[in-house]
């Protein structure tokens, strides 16, 4: 094992859809030789997650008797993370929002995981709406890192992101989470494109390690982010790291 050893920010446990325990993810992540992270759903709006603020209380507590970075992933486009009081998100070593839903210019929110684009939404149109959320949130969310960047509506996930992601859109995505200090992921269960790492390095931005795992198979695993962060010239004590880099404690 090395001095230096990466942080797995972004992983799952019972508390929301993860098949772990915190013992066992924290037993599990460091016999790997990475530092656990976990980072549960806190959102009224994900099925299986956190969704009150005396559940978030009881999920930190838990948290406070393992030895990991205590996290907790917020949905940008759900209320609760707006109702959570200050004191909470200050027990958190860092916090991670997503794009889960986007709010539509007419009213209204899509999400993610809806099967179909609204009536009339060509998919760059979607991808225009989708970055200015992104903008919004940056702006807006006070969160350490943006989990997995390059995820996007569901019947668009069979684009290449390269297509998709407009190196126009990119350049915006990287000014926004430059502007704000907040970290991209570089996500083992959604996986950025090399263009869209080296772009967002270029402009300065951080970068996390996440597995985004929910298994014992899945959980620890950042051989490939890790990997893609070097290529992209980002060296490993650059990375993200809860305890050194978190914006608000």
């Amino acid at each position: 094992m090395t001095a230096w050893q990466p942080v797995d920010c972004h992983a799952h446990t019972t508390w929301s859809d993860g098949t772990l325990e915190m013992g066992e993810l924290a037993e599990r992540v460091s016999g790997l030789g990475v530092r656990p992270g976990i980072a549960d759903h806190v959102s009224y709006d994900v099925a299986y997650s956190i969704k009150s603020v005396e559940a978030a209380y009881a999920y930190i507590e838990a948290l406070e008797q393992h030895p990991v970075a205590r996290g907790a992933e917020f949905c940008w486009h759900d209320e609760l993370w707006r109702e959570l009081p200050a004191g909470l998100f200050a027990r958190l070593t860092h916090r991670i929002g997503s794009l889960h839903g986007v709010f539509l210019p007419g009213g209204g929110t899509f999400h993610l995981w809806d099967r179909a684009l609204p009536d009339g939404l060509a998919p760059d149109e979607y991808m225009a709406i989708h970055v200015e959320n992104l903008e919004r949130f940056a702006i807006e969310m006070p969160v350490d890192i943006l989990a997995h960047p390059t995820l996007v509506a569901l019947p668009l996930r069979g684009v290449p992101p390269e297509v998709l992601w407009t190196e126009e859109y990119e350049e915006r995505a990287a000014r926004a989470l430059a502007a704000a200090g907040i970290a991209f992921e570089l996500s083992s269960r959604y996986p950025p494109h090399e263009r869209f790492v080296r772009c967002a390095h270029a402009h300065g931005v951080r970068f996390s390690l996440g597995s985004d795992g929910h298994t014992s198979e899945q959980v620890g695993v950042i051989d490939g982010p890790r990997a893609l962060a070097n290529a992209a010239g980002v060296s490993d004590d650059a990375l993200f790291d809860p305890w050194r880099d978190a914006r608000v404690r």
